[in-house]
């Protein structure tokens, strides 16, 4: 039995996109930026080294799909990777897309500014065409 629950900021910030293998892949709802977070849907999760070893690989893995996909997007220069979880303790990496002259270029995103919500056919298209990748 898998008691995974996705923690409550993640679920509002975030649409759900896909379940793959090991992660619950979801958009985080900034049209600023393409941005995807993928969390491992296991119970207890803080660190990736909480992962078992080929879960570990696994996430890799996926990360280095998700990140295929982002780079692959139109105006994406540089890939940021990270797992912080400062502010949500649930293992979770975000893979999001960077260009020079977007609103936090080059700093980071976190804490910049507050996100700007995707207008909801626009969402919905970004959704079904991460999807289709």
């Amino acid at each position: 039995m898998n008691d995974f629950a996705l923690h409550h900021r993640l679920a509002a910030d975030t649409a759900f996109v896909a379940d793959w293998p090991l992660s619950r892949v979801l958009l985080m709802e900034d049209a600023r930026y393409p941005w995807l977070v993928l969390v491992p849907r296991q119970p207890g999760l803080v660190e990736i080294t909480d992962l078992a070893a080929p879960d570990r690989a696994r996430l890799m893995e996926e990360v280095a799909r998700a990140a295929e996909m982002v780079r692959g997007l139109p105006h994406v220069a540089k890939l940021n990777i990270g797992a912080l979880g400062n502010l949500v303790p649930q293992l979770h990496v975000h893979v999001l897309g960077r260009h020079p002259g977007d609103p936090a270029w080059p700093g980071p995103v976190w804490g910049h500014s507050p996100a700007m919500p995707y207008e909801p056919p626009v969402r919905a298209a970004l959704i079904d065409l991460v999807r289709s990748l």
